[in-house]
């Protein structure tokens, strides 16, 4: 369910444990999250609010934000304000998803001051306000000008107003019949699956996935049309979560999906073994891993267009290059025009022609039609038959060079959409950007990129140092460990750098995937059935995951090189053996 009126309400209720902390700590990660670290006997706590249109919510939380070098402004007004001072009072009316955080404290000359940190948790009007003791405001993470008499006008030195709804406040509703009347609804017309809407419409704070999860837990069926009976069964568990948030009673129901991911969270009545901090716990995992998974696919997405762009522009150079191959082909029928034209000149009319008919004495003096230039005389024809086969000639070698840097080119690309389908961090996905954005290959779209999307990307820890730190994949097979490189890089790094001459580099033979070491540390060379295992993961770690019976190529390490100016990832070896795996 969304983070609405009831979580905003089970939220505050946790957090009153909070009263008498003492905020030592402001920063603003971004331009939507604000995090305020208390202090209360001898405990530290971080109070994340989010203002994301998609994603508000306030909570407690233990994962950490990187944070700008320089503070925003409103972080700086903030830490001037409220650093020093204590929680006096945290506050929700309702169910609005509104929180007011009282702040209390002394100023240099021990007169006490009060301040206020309202927090608006709506969507795209989100907001956090910062008022005085009299409720003027002092400055707000967003301004709002009002044009007209219906908009609040959030700016320094007004007068805060609180805001305002026309839906109902279903903690005034005092029984199922007062439920029922305020509803209004037509039994006749509407069925249990108009319910979540019907609810969330009339009453504030409660949204449709709430309701929606009651429906799923009471098991009723959507299809039925609305009653009394059900009516008053989904008001009466209504009625008991909404009143288990002002006891600290609430706890939470996860919902996944086929896969064992969680893609909906309900309130329920909380085990009494739960952390003091549960419900603001869970929904900080929950927001961390959406969050987290968000960006993921967001990055890789655009990694993906980026790499995608590349192999479309080198497959239709390709196509342009083998174009220009078969025009070479045509190159000895222009030298054999000239050769035939300029032997039988003293045959041909000395006038200007669109095509001439000779013998072709290189096929037992077959007739031959000759296409010419009508604008110049046939002699002229063949010296520009003969340029053009001189034209084809040169062009044939330097296409044909070019043909094979295109083909390893798309031979790379093709190892970096593997890598990146590889992926299953952001950092996976950072260090693929890295590599990429290093090649000539992807120069141009990288450097587009880094204007327009400006992704963080981390600086690659693999150096020439031999002992530097990186973390490959490790499999442990009895008394023998292998290491598997993730991006080309450190396939690179692992094979020519890490590993020792006497360990034995596995890989899928002509297949994209990654470097294998079995490190052996002096010890002889394993059993067949070690060495298979190792094909088995080199295959898991390849383009042919799916695939039965691949061959996998293995050999010392000393007997892979790397030629000069190969691309990351590929090199050449020898003295191998394979196993199919």
């Amino acid at each position: 369910m969304a983070f609405d009126g009831i979580v905003t309400k089970a939220i505050t209720s946790e957090l009153q444990q909070l009263i008498g902390a003492r905020i030592d700590k402001i920063y603003e990660p971004n331009k939507n999250d604000i995090v305020l670290g208390f202090y209360l006997n001898g405990v530290n706590y971080a109070l994340n609010i989010c203002t994301n249109a998609q994603n508000y919510r306030l909570h407690l939380t233990t994962h950490t934000k990187p944070n700008p070098k320089n503070a925003l402004n409103f972080c700086m007004l903030l830490r001037k304000y409220l650093i020093g001072l204590r929680i006096k009072n945290i506050i929700s009316v309702n169910l609005e998803r509104v929180i007011t955080i009282e702040f209390e404290g002394f100023d240099d000359i021990d007169d006490l001051i009060t301040k206020k940190l309202i927090v608006e948790l709506m969507g795209r009007h989100c907001n956090v306000i910062l008022v005085d003791e009299n409720n003027v405001i002092i400055d707000s993470l967003r301004h709002i000008s009002s044009d007209n008499e219906l908009t609040r006008e959030i700016v320094p030195h007004v007068k805060y107003v609180y805001p305002s709804t026309n839906k109902l406040n279903f903690l005034e509703v005092t029984n199922f019949q007062d439920f029922k009347l305020k509803l209004n609804l037509d039994f006749e017309e509407m069925h249990i699956s108009d319910l979540p809407s019907q609810i969330s419409n009339v009453f504030n704070g409660i949204s449709k996935s709430f309701i929606s999860h009651i429906v799923e837990t009471l098991h009723l069926d959507t299809s039925t049309k609305i009653d009394d009976k059900n009516l008053e069964t989904i008001y009466t568990n209504m009625k008991h979560i909404i009143d288990a948030t002002d006891s600290l009673q609430l706890g939470f129901d996860t919902i996944k999906d086929n896969m064992g991911n969680i893609k909906d969270y309900a309130l329920c009545k909380k085990d009494s073994s739960s952390d003091s901090f549960s419900l603001n716990f869970f929904i900080d995992d929950y927001y961390f891993h959406k969050e987290t998974s968000e960006e993921f696919k967001v990055y890789r997405n655009s990694v993906s267009k980026l790499i995608l762009d590349t192999l479309k522009k080198y497959n239709k150079r390709l196509y342009n290059i083998n174009e220009k191959l078969k025009e070479c082909d045509q190159m000895d029928t222009y030298k054999l025009y000239g050769e035939l034209i300029t032997a039988n000149l003293y045959r041909i009319k000395n006038e200007n022609t669109d095509a001439v008919s000779l013998e072709n004495y290189y096929d037992n003096n077959q007739l031959i039609t000759i296409s010419l230039d009508k604008r110049y005389s046939p002699s002229h024809n063949a010296k520009l038959f003969f340029k053009k086969y001189n034209k084809l000639k040169n062009a044939l070698l330097i296409v044909r060079e070019q043909k094979e840097e295109t083909i390893n080119d798309l031979d790379y690309i093709e190892s970096v959409i593997y890598e990146l389908e590889a992926c299953s961090t952001i950092e996976d996905i950072s260090n693929v950007f890295e590599e990429i954005s290093e090649s000539s290959v992807f120069k141009e779209k990288t450097e587009k990129y880094k204007e327009k999307k400006n992704p963080k990307v981390k600086k690659s820890k693999l150096t020439k140092n031999k002992y530097v730190h990186f973390n490959p994949i490790k499999y442990k097979i009895e008394d023998y460990t292998l290491l598997v490189g993730r991006n080309n890089m450190e396939n690179d790094y692992l094979t020519l750098k890490y590993a020792k001459k006497t360990d034995l580099w596995f890989h899928t033979k002509d297949i994209h995937g990654s470097h294998c070491i079995l490190v052996l540390n002096g010890a002889p060379v394993p059993k067949d059935d070690i060495l298979l295992k190792c094909a088995e993961i080199a295959v898991y770690h390849s383009k042919a995951r799916n695939s039965s019976n691949v061959p996998v190529d293995f050999c010392e390490v000393k007997y892979v090189k790397k030629p000069n100016g190969a691309k990351p990832g590929m090199v050449i070896y020898k003295n191998n053996k394979t196993l199919w795996a």
